[in-house]
């Protein structure tokens, strides 16, 4: 009974790059993909979602933690903000990262203040763009491995006198390492395949701020 669905589903993600191939030029691929424009934004994406993946393991572990364990008011209200980015259009995200880091933003205008240097339209604005979008999937992961192992382990160590930073660091930690090796790797897809925000935000400056999928439109 599982498999015509799973056929279907499986169709509905092959037939589209089958598709794609079969109306591509194949005979321009070799020279497009070693292109210097191509190896530059191949380069530049590895780079910037390999640093946005950085970014969203410091910040998405400790965020993780805080919405599988908390038990303040609020914490729904936080978990659905944290989840924004899966739901809002990537275009939108990039502009509410230019109304929040751009030359008359609240922030930006801090930045520009006390760096004398704008965030939009640099490799940094790819970064934060990427994290912005991948974070996400880093915390639901991390967060539902949390949530199905439960706090019983933590519960234990708490009891027989370890700090919290040990309990975070022998018992919390391991629990999770299974869940973060997935969260990572589908951050750094999701950063790695990031079009709207980055455009939108960084702009597509060759060298600077043109990553793979922006040179594949601008190829295109």
């Amino acid at each position: 009974m599982l498999w015509p669905p799973a056929i279907c589903a499986l169709a509905l993600v092959v037939l589209p790059v089958v598709g794609l191939l079969v109306r591509s030029d194949l005979s321009r691929f070799p020279s497009l993909i070693t292109s210097a424009s191509s190896l530059n934004a191949l380069k530049l994406s590895l780079v910037t979602a390999g640093l946005s993946t950085v970014a969203c393991v410091l910040f998405g572990v400790p965020l993780a933690v805080v919405l599988a364990r908390s038990g303040a008011r609020g914490v729904r209200v936080l978990r659905a903000v944290v989840l924004l980015p899966l739901v809002l259009p990537p275009v939108v995200g990039g502009l509410a990262l230019l109304y929040l880091l751009g030359r008359k933003g609240f922030l930006g205008v801090l930045v520009t203040a006390l760096t004398g240097e704008q965030v939009p339209f640099t490799t940094a604005a790819v970064v934060i763009a990427q994290t912005f979008v991948a974070m996400p999937f880093l915390v639901v992961s991390l967060e539902g491995a949390l949530r199905g192992a439960g706090d019983r382990y933590e519960r234990v160590a708490s009891t027989l006198g370890a700090k919290p930073w040990t309990v975070f660091r022998r018992v919390t930690l391991p629990l999770l390492l299974p869940a973060l090796g997935s969260g990572i790797v589908l951050s750094f897809a999701r950063a790695l395949g990031e079009f709207g925000a980055t455009i939108t935000f960084a702009g597509s400056l060759e060298g600077v701020t043109r990553t793979l999928p922006l040179e594949v439109y601008t190829q295109a």
